[in-house]
């Protein structure tokens, strides 16, 4: 079924319908207008209602624009497809399976990507990104540029590749995550990480890493301010720059052009048998 040039507004006018395509239709002030339909192709809408697209499969959204208004639009569901909209609602897009978003503007970005999982983004942008991403898994993740805070904490098997991340307390408590080719910046990246691993980035922020488990940087560099690194952490590092302070690191081995201070003082946890090599030959 086609639907054209057309406005709804109220209760649920759409509820339950199967392999519709909608073009320049405006989803105006209501709730649930879409809820629990399949099949649903929208070019060029705009969505203004609440809860616009609740419990659906096989969304394809091109071209849309989800308004402030139109909060929390995309939950629970399956399938569902972004290309070139704009995202101003808060808490847009939760508990979905099979994400796909090319693209896309996220305005306010807060609290939103929460449990969803089997994701794709590319050339995506999200601001005012408090918490997103939280417990999300298993996403592939190109030229995300996002600003915010708390953003991946608790997320699984994330890849992520040539991003810029502008976030405060980033990847805490993350399992399995691997970033290449970015930028990090914000305070206490990683905290309590399990199997994060790095590749080529660039970090700022102090007292990067720390309390993590099998972290491993390659090639990757460290801002002036990245300071206080990897308090009692398990690593594998290999930094292109100098570090400004090395704190309490565990175990394992860091290599690095030069480091500052290296701080091992009573509060260091066992083993406390941590390497490291400066590539001037100096070894502590």
């Amino acid at each position: 079924m086609q639907i054209n040039n057309r406005y709804f507004e109220g209760e649920r006018p759409l509820y339950g319908c199967r392999d519709i395509a909608l073009r320049d239709v405006t989803i105006g002030k209501g709730e649930s207008a879409l809820k629990q339909c399949r099949g649903i192709r929208a070019e060029q809408c705009t969505f203004q209602g609440m809860y616009v697209l609740w419990e659906c499969e096989n969304v394809q959204c091109s071209h849309c624009l989800f308004a402030a208004s139109d909060r929390a639009p995309l939950w629970y569901g399956r399938n569902i497809r972004l290309h070139n909209c704009s995202i101003d609602a808060p808490k847009a897009l939760r508990e979905l399976d099979g994400l796909d978003i090319v693209n896309t503007h996220i305005t306010n970005a807060a609290e939103s990507l929460w449990f969803c999982r089997n994701g794709q983004l590319t050339d995506v942008r999200m601001d005012s990104a408090e918490y997103a991403f939280f417990q999300s898994a298993d996403m592939q993740i190109n030229r995300l540029r996002l600003q915010g805070r708390y953003a991946f904490q608790y997320a699984r098997g994330i890849e992520i590749h040539d991003a810029v991340l502008d976030t405060k307390d980033a990847f805490w408590e993350s399992r399995d995550c691997t970033i290449y080719d970015s930028q990090i910046k914000g305070e206490y990246l990683g905290w309590y990480a399990k199997n994060l691993k790095l590749v080529r980035c660039h970090i700022s922020g102090t007292q990067p890493l720390c309390y993590c488990e099998n972290l491993i940087l390659e090639d990757c560099t460290l801002a002036p301010d990245a300071d206080l690194a990897f308090e009692y952490s398990t690593l594998h590092a290999t930094i292109l720059s100098t570090v400004t302070s090395i704190k309490n690191p565990t175990s394992g081995s860091i290599v690095c052009k030069s480091c500052n201070e290296l701080i091992r003082d009573t509060f260091a946890r066992q083993p406390d048998d941590c390497s490291i090599i400066m590539t001037d030959s100096t070894v502590l």
